[in-house]
């Protein structure tokens, strides 16, 4: 009989457990950061280690966390140092992801084999760890992954925010350490969310986004620092990413149903010009941009039927 036969029930032996190890740069989020970890501590399998890295925040996001670590022994507070930009461009910056990788160096000597960036406004239901890591054993291939979100609105419902399959939000990015690895990292600039997922499938990852594991966003996407600001810095990403013309059109018209209706749209359209006519540095990786206008190619193909 095959060792692994459904009637086996022993686990291989020289199958290395899953350890997951969570970065959180945060910055004023105490209204919602007590939340975010009461849903780690309820999770059926918590992660190894809840590293939550501190941006200077003026509320009490810090003493709120003070307190949450006696409560969760895998919790470690760390503080990054002063920044020279403003609060309002902070994002275009790349401050968040800078800060995520100095967590990073807060632990190298954990053997883990997964690393997620979770923003601290993102509450994951209970099992969501589990299953995620459950995915990752069953595809091998498998390098960087994530769940959906959906926001509270007004009247009490839960808005999903749309999202191709290929695409993992930014605010729960999961990645197999060989992923991370083979990627050279994660790159501190604009656009880091989609040059990370590109370049792990040129190096024959898959990337996915699992509809069924979906997950709160308490705060709207990409209002930080206002929600026109957002959209037409999500424009710029665009630009740097080496997005054509004709798609970023068509995109505007979809980022144009969300709030503020029309202008919306507007100003991810904006964003992407002002950042061409200013010149604004893009991937400089010529085997990159060929990728990328291939990958762009054949999904608008797929999308008119043209193509499977």
């Amino acid at each position: 009989m095959d060792s692994h036969s459904p009637t086996d029930t022993r686990a291989p032996l020289d199958k290395p457990q899953p350890l997951l190890l969570i970065v959180s740069p945060v910055r004023n989020e105490g209204a919602h950061i007590v939340r975010v970890a009461h849903a780690l501590a309820a999770q059926s399998s918590p992660p190894a280690r809840w590293v939550v890295i501190d941006d200077s925040s003026s509320d009490d996001t810090v003493a709120q966390l003070r307190a949450l670590r006696e409560k969760l022994p895998f919790l470690t507070l760390v503080h990054a140092p002063p920044q020279a930009s403003s609060a309002r461009d902070r994002l275009a910056r790349a401050v968040e992801i800078r800060n995520f990788n100095l967590a990073l160096s807060h632990a190298d000597s954990l053997p883990y084999t997964h690393v997620m960036k979770l923003d601290g406004d993102v509450e994951l239901p209970p099992d969501y760890v589990r299953l995620l890591l459950e995915r990752f054993a069953e595809d091998p291939h498998l390098g960087l992954a994530g769940g959906v979100l959906v926001e509270p609105q007004r009247d009490g419902t839960l808005q999903p925010i749309g999202i191709p399959r290929h695409h993992v939000h930014g605010a729960l990015k999961c990645w197999t350490r060989p992923c991370l690895t083979a990627i050279g990292g994660v790159s501190e600039r604009l656009g880091w969310d989609t040059i990370d997922e590109t370049y792990a499938r040129m190096r024959g990852f898959h990337t996915y986004s699992f509809t069924d594991l979906v997950c709160i966003h308490h705060r709207p996407l990409a209002s930080a620092d206002g929600a026109l600001r957002g959209h037409a810095r999500h424009g710029e990403c665009a630009y740097i990413v080496h997005y054509g013309l004709l798609w970023v059109a068509l995109r505007a018209l979809k980022v144009a149903l969300r709030r503020p209706v029309g202008l919306s749209g507007v100003a991810f359209l904006f964003g992407y010009v002002r950042a061409a006519a200013r010149r604004v540095p893009r991937v400089p990786d010529p085997a990159y941009r060929a990728f990328t206008r291939r990958e762009l190619r054949g999904r608008m193909l797929r999308a008119a039927g043209v193509a499977r």
